[in-house]
């Protein structure tokens, strides 16, 4: 009896689990989950670890967000027949990974990484870093190479980790010898990632300028009257930036009637069109949207036994995926390997 390979390229991607997910999720990643997982084997990650690496004082959180943001998964379309949902701390073969890793990266290189660098100024620790927040690298290259992944979707500002990861591969393949990881692709998505509704960062729950995806129709209008335009378009008749314009933004995003976009902004440049007009026509498509992603993870939720089962056993089947990867890795590195009694 022949066996069928799975001959797809394999996609991992995730979520720190510290809330429920965004708009700003949806457009920079969730969307293309749903796309990609017709054509790849993909892996989908709720970091609740990584999770800890900043909110360590605070556990129950980060526990707590592990279904909220599976709710999400599944809301917007992620099928676990198609896409394997896992938990972080379920995969003790990654924790290990990173450990074997992290002899093969030095502090200063870490320390170097632009995305961490970013991160640990915006968080204003200075040199009180938790050290698993530095080593973050390490353990995103255990959790990349132990489902042996080709392609990470991640935004701009995460490519230097997939850098990182390819680097850590490298050395670890030829200190064994052969190449027994594979380098991983960054898939950085059209859709860059989205403003907050101030227009001043980037979108944020905790900055409180986030549209969730569970937004009521009341929170979406009120979301949406409260968005940044241009603050010198004062009257309909004078003449607008588009640029910067968080409601254009936004329905560069979520419109997919290009024709009427490209035409709304054409008149906003113009003057004659006033802002109440475009928010309106957001708002229509955003409530749009949002109203069915919002019934189903409601009914979700109504049987949340479920959904943790989908977790339990995409975990299961996930667990040896990455074993077998730690296994060969072992294997390569010439570690001692007890037998199981």
């Amino acid at each position: 009896m022949s066996v069928t390979i799975d001959q797809r390229p394999v996609i991992l991607t995730g979520d720190r689990t510290t809330g429920p997910l965004h708009l700003g999720h949806y457009a920079g990643s969730l969307r293309n989950r749903v796309a990609l997982q017709r054509s790849h084997r993909q892996y989908l990650l709720l970091a609740d670890t990584q999770a800890l690496t900043d909110n360590a004082s605070d556990p129950a959180k980060v526990r707590r967000n592990i279904l909220e943001v599976a709710l999400d998964y599944l809301a917007v379309g992620i099928d676990p027949a198609k896409t394997t949902i896992c938990v972080q701390s379920g995969l003790p073969a990654l924790a290990e990974l990173t450990l074997l890793y992290l002899n093969f990266v030095t502090v200063a290189r870490l320390e170097r990484n632009p995305t961490i660098k970013d991160e640990i100024q915006a968080r204003g620790f200075g040199r009180d870093i938790p050290a698993g927040f530095l080593c973050y690298p390490a353990a995103q290259a255990a959790d990349i190479t132990g489902f042996r992944a080709n392609v990470v979707p991640v935004g701009e500002d995460q490519a230097p980790l997939i850098e990182q990861t390819n680097e850590i591969v490298r050395r670890l393949n030829r200190q064994i010898g052969r190449d027994i990881l594979p380098e991983a692709r960054a898939l950085i998505p059209s859709v860059g990632r989205l403003p907050g509704v101030d227009g001043r960062a980037k979108m944020s729950k905790s900055q409180g300028n986030a549209i969730p995806l569970s937004a009521t129709p009341d929170a979406i209008r009120d979301a949406v009257r409260r968005m940044y335009t241009d603050p010198n378009h004062l009257r309909a008749s004078d003449p607008g930036t588009v640029e910067g314009n968080v409601v254009f933004t936004y329905l560069d995003a979520f419109d997919e009637d290009l024709a009427t976009v490209e035409d709304l902004k054409a008149r906003y440049r113009r003057g004659g069109l006033g802002d109440a007009a475009v928010k309106g026509r957001l708002e229509e498509i955003l409530q749009a949207l949002l109203a069915p992603i919002r019934e189903r993870r409601a009914a979700l939720a109504a049987d949340a036994g479920a959904v943790l089962d989908v977790l339990r056993a995409g975990t299961q089947d996930a667990r040896k995926t990455t074993q077998a990867t730690l296994d060969d890795v072992r294997a390569g590195l010439g570690l001692f390997a007890f037998e199981p009694t």
